[in-house]
């Protein structure tokens, strides 16, 4: 079994692990934590998981929570005296603890016991500092923590009801490599919007493309979701109404080819995604659509209730006519995930596209209840994501 420490958004991140390993092998066990029933697991293919570790032992909740603090301190102690007595290499060691306010002391704490029982064995161990109770992942992805038999990372997670799960890292989300991937492209565009290529990463996944398969993006901006696809050896096409996006999109892939050595099927090319035409060969090819559509003018604050409405009506339109175009053109068995906007108001609530509650009538089935919305606490303008498939419209006429 394996615990994925999650991102800031956590329903989205348990949908994901929920789309790659299915719904029945992942339980969310706290709010920032959910285990997954896997013989494998990487953080490496998935957005929204920021760390992951191989669970080690379980300990069950004692009269509080210092208590089984303690006993899960004693069990790592023993454990990993045992495990590295006989190393002959210097270790890295780093402590994380998930859950209810925990003074990073009593963390460190575990962490300087061990160091000192293996120094009676003549093993050298360099113990990362606590600053806080969990290293961040910025902590933990520069030191190497869960990427070699000397750096390790242990893990500990409050579960709901009180029991503590102890788990060995497997490793920490590359956030070096996610920020190569969006600042040193050499095209940008803050204008048009700029989708996070951690969320691309999501998106994609949770649309169930696999290695090998045919994706498209209708609105490929500067090519975010193309260059995630190609990452996980999805093939891609892109489009977009600007020529100067067209351009962007494919200048950042050959960038992406020569920097990640990827060698994957891709096209780019001019259409408007609300009268695009497939050709046959892309109808036949092409399994799932993924894309973040129109999000309409950005908001520094909530726009009045007029202007709103405005806005609203136009990105309805859009997005509408867009599924409509889309829907006889695609395979009867293709998955969607898309990004809409949404927006919030001074007190946190969404208005959300008029479409939603009628994607039936423009062909179209959600695949989930749930609300996934992707913003920041401030944000105006969020993303909320659907997983849509199309229903066939002449069994409902």
């Amino acid at each position: 079994m394996f615990i994925a420490i999650l991102g800031r958004q956590p329903e989205i991140s348990i949908a994901e692990l929920e789309a790659v390993y299915g719904a029945e092998k992942v339980k969310k066990i706290s709010s920032q934590a959910a285990t997954i029933d896997s013989d494998n697991f990487s953080v490496d293919i998935l957005g929204g998981t920021i760390k992951c570790g191989h669970v080690v032992s379980r300990v069950r909740s004692q009269k509080s929570d210092h208590h089984t603090l303690l006993q899960a301190s004693k069990i790592i102690v023993k454990k990993y005296t045992k495990k590295l007595s006989n190393s002959q290499k210097k270790i890295t060691l780093g402590i994380s603890f998930y859950g209810n306010t925990t003074d990073p002391r009593n963390v460190q704490k575990i962490g300087i016991i061990l160091k000192n029982s293996l120094k009676k064995s003549g093993v050298s161990l360099r113990l990362i500092p606590n600053k806080t109770a969990a290293l961040s992942t910025a902590t933990s992805h520069n030191n190497k923590l869960g990427r070699s038999e000397t750096k390790i990372e242990i893990i500990i997670v409050r579960a709901m009801n009180g029991d503590f799960l102890i788990a060995e890292s497997r490793g920490t989300q590359n956030i070096n490599s996610y920020a190569q991937r969006d600042r040193e492209r050499p095209k940008r565009d803050a204008f048009v919007g700029m989708l996070p290529p951690k969320l691309a990463q999501i998106m994609i996944n949770l649309s169930g493309a696999q290695s090998g398969n045919y994706l498209w993006d209708p609105f490929c901006g500067t090519g975010t979701v193309l260059q995630e696809a190609t990452l996980l050896s999805i093939n891609s096409y892109g489009s977009d109404l600007s020529d100067k996006m067209v351009d962007y999109a494919s200048e950042n892939m050959r960038w992406l080819e020569k920097t990640f050595f990827t060698n994957t099927a891709w096209q780019v090319f001019q259409a408007d995604a609300t009268s695009v035409k497939l050709t046959s060969e892309q109808k036949q090819q092409i399994t799932h659509i993924v894309c973040e559509t129109y999000l309409g003018q950005p908001f520094s604050a909530p726009p009045s209730p007029a202007k709103l409405k405005e806005v609203v009506g136009n990105c309805n339109h859009i997005i509408s006519e867009f599924l409509k175009n889309i829907h006889d053109q695609i395979h009867p068995e293709s998955m969607l995930c898309i990004a809409v906007p949404a927006w919030q108001n001074q007190h946190r609530q969404f208005t959300h596209l008029p479409l939603i509650k009628n994607l039936s009538k423009l062909g179209y089935q959600p695949i989930t209840d749930k609300k996934l919305l992707y913003h920041r606490p401030d944000q105006v303008v969020a993303r909320e994501i659907m997983i849509l498939k199309p229903i066939d419209m002449t069994k409902t006429a």
